[in-house]
């Protein structure tokens, strides 16, 4: 988007009152429910361009990467298909001049206040249920100073909250430096004039970089959120996964950052229902999720991916299964949650405002991530709250993934 308005050309994002003549759609081909979510999207502006509504329709991203060439014999009225790698052939295509010189200057699409910052791109794992590195390839690390650099144009713009986001945080730098520079990147963006707020996304639990929560520790900047998708306990099921660490290794990881980083937010995802999970496996999964409390959580029914090593294996947990396993750990999560936000109550909060809704300004704590976590309601009694400011909130009432609070006099 960014290389297109340097071509003055005029480019709005997902505005359905746009008046644009031509539709590009960036696609996810990573889970059943997002490959689904992108055909129909596709599909509903080819409709729209037979109507006369647009004149064309190009596909960008990950499914047409994987899925070209299924693609151009299905839907064969979207008028050409990229690659993840085909940025400047789509800015050709568009009439348009791509300038290496502008990597770095993007349009957000997200608030004003808070952006994502991919730091790396590929991913070296070779996790069985997952076909990332067959869409995106090896992993490759951004160079510090050009993270560092568009961390610092995106706080000129006046985001206030940077997250960053790769396949694999852990595994930074170790192609590019032959180490692990994390820790140093981290310690950069922290040091950033006008950083408020740094927030890390996708921590792997093998090899886990202990040393960014001793920097954490030190700088009231980086958020106390660890996202580390750890997947399943099971050892049969690990070893399936080919995750690299075992339930003894987890248990242990965990309880060492939960002993000496005690305010620190502890994030997970999780699989159910993978080929050759028994309700023994499972068990074992929703003890470790009562033993650890982890303070969020997310929960996939596990899909099979073509190209992957799980692909071959037979998937003979039922959907209904695997969506009563879904249900029962979400469940458990909920009482978890709920228990974590009573804790809240009475405790003041600097919180970040997302949005105004209905009858409450949204928010967040550094210990939430947007869209994906719990958010703060608050009531517009006072005139002083603005979207994408901070403000300290005191807790009143907690729900199960809300807390309601009031601005704090302190």
């Amino acid at each position: 988007m960014g290389q297109l308005k340097s071509n003055n050309i005029d480019v709005t994002f997902e505005k359905d009152d746009s008046n644009a003549d031509v539709v590009v759609i960036n696609t996810c081909g990573f889970i059943h429910d997002a490959k689904q979510e992108s055909i129909d999207t596709i599909l509903s502006y080819v409709e729209a361009k037979q109507r006369g509504d647009i004149e064309k329709v190009y596909v960008m991203g990950c499914l047409s990467e994987r899925y070209k060439k299924d693609l151009q014999n299905e839907i064969d009225d979207v008028d050409s298909y990229f690659g993840v790698n085909d940025i400047n052939m789509i800015v050709s295509e568009l009439g348009g001049k791509y300038r290496n010189e502008l990597v770095g200057e993007r349009v957000l699409t997200t608030p004003s206040h808070f952006a994502y910052l991919k730091i790396a791109e590929g991913c070296d794992r070779r996790c069985s249920f997952c076909a990332i590195p067959f869409i995106r390839g090896k992993h490759i690390s951004r160079p510090v100073e050009d993270i560092v650099d568009e961390a610092r144009k995106l706080i000129e713009k006046g985001v206030k909250e940077v997250i960053l986001i790769s396949q694999d945080l852990s595994y930074y730098g170790l192609d590019l430096y032959k180490k692990n520079m994390l820790a140093e990147l981290v310690n950069r963006l922290s040091s950033l004039e006008g950083m408020e707020w740094l927030r890390l996304h996708y921590l792997y639990p093998f090899s886990f970089p202990m040393e960014v929560l001793v920097i954490m520790k030190e700088r009231d900047n980086i958020c106390n959120y660890v996202d580390m998708p750890v997947q399943h306990i099971s050892d049969n099921i690990l070893k399936s996964m080919r995750r690299g660490h075992g339930q003894a290794d987890t248990y242990r990881l965990l309880e060492k950052v939960k002993s000496e980083f005690p305010d620190v937010a502890l994030r997970t995802t999780l699989i159910a229902g993978y080929p050759g999970e028994t309700e023994n496996d499972f068990k074992q999964l929703l003890d470790f999720i009562s033993n650890i409390k982890f303070d969020r959580l997310g929960v996939f029914a596990y899909s099979p991916e073509e190209d992957t090593a799980a692909f071959n294996l037979k998937d003979d947990v039922p959907d209904m299964i695997k969506q009563e396993r879904v249900e029962a750990i979400m469940e458990l999560q909920q009482d978890i949650s709920f228990r974590l936000n009573n804790a809240k109550v009475g405790k003041i909060f600097k919180t970040l405002i997302d949005r105004k809704e209905g009858d409450y300004f949204v928010g967040r704590t550094e210990y939430d991530s947007p869209e994906i976590d719990n958010e703060v309601l608050i009531s517009p009694d006072n005139s002083e709250i603005e979207v994408g400011n901070f403000v300290d909130v005191k807790v009143s009432k907690a729900d199960y993934f809300d807390l309601f609070g009031t601005l704090s006099q302190k």
